[in-house]
């Protein structure tokens, strides 16, 4: 409910700012791209927005932020992998965006619009290994159109055709970052690093929990 409240609040130049920052600055990463646009949508369904007026701008803003993002990665280009790890930097983001893109090619300027953080920094490495501009704009048109069109049209047909929808929105919300956070979800479970780190993670609990538990048994024990 306080995405409405921000969103309601911040109007067009709120949503625009957010969509463009998410798509080509680092600080992108914190941002609530899917959730914002559905909702956004959504109150484009009971009048606060103009539909028409939100996807222009939302698409705008899209394949204006990753031109951003590319000149960027054009720019420094290796000099981002150097770079130490911060709030806002992370070099596992890279690499992780990096495997997407050797993965998938071209492709992913389309394909990361739908992953978060992967969003980010796509565009970035497409400028790091000097992708093609007009090769690179094709795609970032495409998944611009697809991500910052699509995602508000859903938001305002579920708004029109469900009575009482905003008693579900919060739960609506929420499946869809579930939805777009999956992918991340299941890369880290594949990485045999990662498991290793959550599994000794959870030998740590588990010995912290059985320590407590032994410690609050002794004075028990003690007097029979």
């Amino acid at each position: 409910m306080n995405l409405i409240e921000l969103i309601t609040a911040t109007g067009y130049v709120g949503v625009a700012a957010t969509i463009f920052a998410e798509s080509g600055l680092l600080v992108g990463i914190f941002l609530p791209g899917d959730s914002l646009l559905f909702t956004a949508g959504f109150l484009a369904s009971i009048g606060v927005f103009d539909v028409r007026v939100l996807i222009v701008l939302g698409v705008i803003a899209a394949v204006a932020g990753d031109s951003v993002g590319y000149l960027f990665g054009q720019r420094l280009g290796p000099r981002i992998f150097s770079r130490p790890d911060s709030l806002v930097f992370n070099r596992a983001h890279v690499q992780r965006a990096q495997q997407f893109y050797e993965k998938h090619g071209p492709k992913t300027i389309v394909l990361a619009r739908f992953t978060p953080i992967v969003r980010t920094f796509a565009p970035i490495l497409a400028g790091v290994g000097r992708m093609a501009y007009r090769k690179f704009l094709l795609y970032n048109i495409v998944g611009g159109v697809m991500w910052a069109a699509g995602l508000p049209l859903l938001g305002y047909w579920l708004g029109s055709v469900i009575p009482n929808i905003d008693q579900y929105l919060l739960p609506i919300v929420a499946g869809i970052i579930v939805i777009s956070l999956s992918p991340s979800i299941v890369h880290l479970l594949r990485d045999p690093a990662f498991r290793t780190r959550l599994a000794q993670l959870v030998r740590s609990c588990t010995e912290r929990v059985m320590c407590a538990r032994s410690r609050g048994r002794a004075p028990l024990d003690r007097n029979g």
